[in-house]
């Protein structure tokens, strides 16, 4: 196996976008069904993938392997110490992030990816129902 530089490696993962496919997918199915709302909003901890400031709604669609799911995160087999420590760091993240949003009396909702690979309208359903019944209290 040929390893990088620090800056080829470096390049690589810039060159990543911190948006999915699945995540504009969403979005844009959400957008058809009528919700308005921002996306990856910067000013926000987490930068959660949906966001309406007016009604303290957040929505974080969390993949199986970045935010270590029970059923489908697995750690890869070369290089395992650093994965191990990175996706750790992720999940205890993602913990802190929650607890933040909860205790400032936000309205929080993390859907997995399988979700939507299980059933792509009914987890969409989920998202839509969460902003309605959370724009209604």
């Amino acid at each position: 196996m040929i390893r990088e530089s620090k800056e080829q490696r470096r390049k690589t993962m810039q060159a990543i976008k911190s948006e999915s496919k699945l995540e504009k997918k969403v979005c844009s199915d959400l957008w058809r069904r009528g919700l308005r709302f921002r996306r990856n909003v910067k000013s926000l901890l987490g930068k959660p993938d949906i966001a309406i400031k007016k009604y303290k709604i957040v929505v974080f669609i969390d993949s199986c392997f970045w935010h270590s799911c029970n059923i489908h995160g697995h750690i890869p087999k070369s290089n395992t110490e650093y994965w191990h420590t990175k996706l750790k760091r992720n999940k205890v993240r993602d913990s802190k992030v929650t607890s933040y949003y909860k205790a400032k009396g936000w309205n929080i909702l993390r859907v997995w990816e399988h979700d939507f690979k299980e059933d792509f309208n009914q987890a969409v359903d989920k998202i839509e129902k969460f902003i309605k019944d959370k724009k209604l209290n």
